[in-house]
């Protein structure tokens, strides 16, 4: 399964290289016009049947959270910094990659028979963590970590019955199922298809991406917010959406309001087809959609996502269900998209 690959591959945002390349090997017989712009988006044209003039862009971006080296200690442990949002508290004693010989470390912490009362009240900050590689010094760390490199998370995907165990669900989630439309039956229009860069430290590479296609409608395919467990009794307000009941639908998030038309078409398409989904909670997160929707002289504009738990975090945990959902949902919403269901 591609998401196996795509959830292992190092790509840290403006580090993306290795997973455009699994995705290029991956759609390379089914596309034409495949283009690495000047960010580093992958940009392809999946051909349709012509029988639609619309130019309909679906994007998903690379990139995952991670960290940046910024500086080395004299005794060769490592001080950095985050690349996109990520809770300090689920730093410690976490396994990472570092640069592109993935040099393996650890994020070092206090052992507990050392620390303080008051300090395990509360998470250590992250200017106080290291990474440590084993070096005997700085000199020796020099040797294979430079400052600027990019470290991700190590860890392995896994299956878990339903559910798998990984990284970087945010969102290779979205790549897969993107991948999986592409490699599908051709649709009524051209589909240009988007991996795009950057998403997490600010929708780049989506605003470059949009602007290169000018397109008519676009489609966001992101990994999105689960927090559905654990909760209080009785406690709702919390869950963004819930692991196993479909792929979610954003009407609105704190990069965008979804066009209200496109939305429709996505719920009558699931209810037509006995597919399960449910709506993101709004206002949380923000995707490539609200780069996109902006772009040119406006661009309607939807987002729907695999939920995942955990996200953001070394290990993310997502319904195969809601994976496989998700592509047969837009696999059908495009297959019957047509210009009167873009009107407002």
């Amino acid at each position: 399964m591609i998401l196996k690959e795509l959830s292992e591959a190092f790509g840290v945002s403006s580090g993306e290289s290795e997973v455009r390349g699994i995705i290029r090997d991956a759609i390379s017989d089914y596309v034409t016009d495949v283009t690495v712009d000047a960010l580093g988006n992958l940009l392809a044209v999946r051909k349709g049947t012509g029988e639609s003039p619309l130019r309909v862009m679906v994007a998903a971006h690379m990139d995952e959270v991670g960290l940046m080296i910024t500086g080395i200690d004299g005794n060769g442990s490592l001080r950095f910094s985050p690349v996109g949002g990520i809770d300090q508290r689920v730093l410690p004693g976490t396994r990472v990659v570092i640069g592109k010989d993935k040099v393996p470390g650890v994020i070092g912490i206090k052992p507990i028979h050392l620390a303080y009362k008051d300090g395990l009240k509360r998470a250590i900050k992250m200017e106080n963590l290291r990474i440590d590689i084993g070096a005997t010094g700085k000199e020796d760390a020099q040797k294979l970590v430079k400052i600027g490199d990019l470290a991700a998370f190590d860890v392995a995907y896994t299956e878990l019955g339903p559910t798998v165990r990984g990284k970087a669900f945010d969102d290779r989630a979205g790549c897969a199922v993107l991948v999986e439309l592409v490699r599908g039956d051709p649709f009524p229009f051209d589909l240009l298809a988007a991996f795009t860069v950057q998403e997490e430290v600010g929708l780049r590479g989506a605003t470059v991406a949009a602007n290169r296609f000018e397109p008519d409608a676009a489609f966001v395919l992101e990994g999105t917010i689960c927090a559905d467990m654990p909760q209080e009794p009785d406690e709702d307000r919390t869950t963004v959406t819930r692991l196993g009941h479909g792929p979610a639908i954003t009407i609105m998030d704190r990069s965008m309001i979804a066009n209200r038309s496109l939305v429709q078409h996505l719920i009558a398409t699931a209810e037509a087809n006995n597919i399960p989904y449910q709506f993101k909670a709004p206002a949380y997160g923000g995707t490539d959609g609200g780069a996109i929707h902006l772009s040119g002289a406006g661009v309607p504009t939807a987002v729907v996502a695999v939920p995942s738990r955990y996200i953001h975090t070394p290990y993310c945990i997502l319904s195969l269900s809601d994976f496989e959902n998700t592509v047969r949902l837009m696999r059908q919403a495009l297959m019957t998209l047509t210009p009167d269901k873009l009107e407002s």
